[in-house]
């Protein structure tokens, strides 16, 4: 199928996923170069670094014990969280934090690759530690989630390359866009649009089709199935300046918001991963996770609990 054959050089040949494209440590927010070096960040960022003893202190005795915590990702988001193409290193901003915050609470770290829209049962069913999963803080999410600002991110819309429908973010009135489940996308972000520019104003809905995977959108997206792509801005970026010929992100940013590390809510372990990610971002290694994943300008300064989008 030649849509498909398109999309696999996108997407990854195998699984369709995002991961298979090689990774640079470039911008997400500007468009690829020649001179973009495209690099797999293998390594583990966090060889060398030592525990925090005020994080460690923090530690419930529970977990002292075990000397293991557990993080759910949803391994299918490039750059921040994705497999490389060994399939079997994870990868990625989050990754690089989360082997990070392991590394400053002195234990090893375990990561679990599960759907982004179990990862919230899971840790209600306290089947895993935490999360680091580029997760934005909605007031219903708080009500069963400790959240922690780690970075911020922004939402974008992703249109096929050329834009022939000459669509914006705030001129989606009567189309159709994908979201991936469970997203602030799908729950926030495509339903406050859609009421402020479109129903209100007597236009036609956007109407939002949920799909599994941002993979999923995409693919629905080249087969036009779909008008237009809502999902975080760098992921978008990354998977664009990798195949300009395929698809275009908007300019406009749907929104910009603090994501989070998140928790049971109440985990005796929330104030030493709260501790343990300040410490990181008042070291080198911040600045570097940062850089080698084309985040410079996503950086933020505190480590404060979340409090619910607007």
């Amino acid at each position: 199928m030649r849509v498909r054959k398109a999309l696999c050089a996108v997407l990854g040949a195998t699984s369709l996923t995002l991961a298979l494209v090689a990774c640079g440590s470039v911008d997400a927010t500007q468009p690829a170069t020649g001179s973009d070096q495209l690099v797999e960040h293998t390594d583990d960022i966090s060889a060398g670094v030592q525990p925090d003893p005020a994080a460690v202190k923090l530690l419930p005795e529970a977990v002292k014990a075990k000397g293991r915590i557990s993080v759910a990702m949803d391994l299918s988001s490039p750059p921040t969280t994705f497999m490389a193409t060994d399939n079997k290193t994870p990868i990625g901003f989050n990754p690089d934090m989360a082997r990070l915050i392991a590394a400053k609470l002195g234990v090893k770290l375990q990561i679990d690759n599960v759907k982004f829209d179990t990862i919230i049962p899971g840790l209600q069913g306290n089947r895993f530690d935490f999360t680091a999963t580029t997760m934005g803080a909605t007031a219903e999410r708080l009500k069963v989630l400790d959240m922690v600002n780690y970075f911020q991110n922004g939402t974008g819309v992703a249109v096929p390359r050329g834009n022939p429908q000459k669509l914006a973010v705030h001129e989606l009135c009567g189309r159709r866009v994908g979201v991936q489940s469970g997203t602030t996308a799908e729950i926030k972000w495509l339903p406050q649009l859609n009421e402020k520019d479109c129903t209100s104003q007597g236009k036609p809905a956007i109407t939002g089709v949920t799909l599994p995977s941002v993979n999923d959108s995409l693919t629905q997206l080249a087969s036009k199935r779909l008008d237009a792509v809502m999902y975080d801005f760098t992921s978008l970026s990354w998977t664009a300046k990798r195949q300009p010929t395929v698809l275009e992100v908007l300019p406009e940013r749907v929104v910009t918001t603090k994501v989070n590390v998140a928790l049971p809510k109440g985990s005796p372990l929330t104030p030493a991963i709260q501790a343990a990610i300040q410490s990181i971002i008042d070291s080198p290694k911040y600045a570097e996770a940062l850089d080698r994943w084309g985040f410079q300008s996503l950086g933020i300064e505190t480590a404060a609990m979340a409090v619910p989008l607007q």
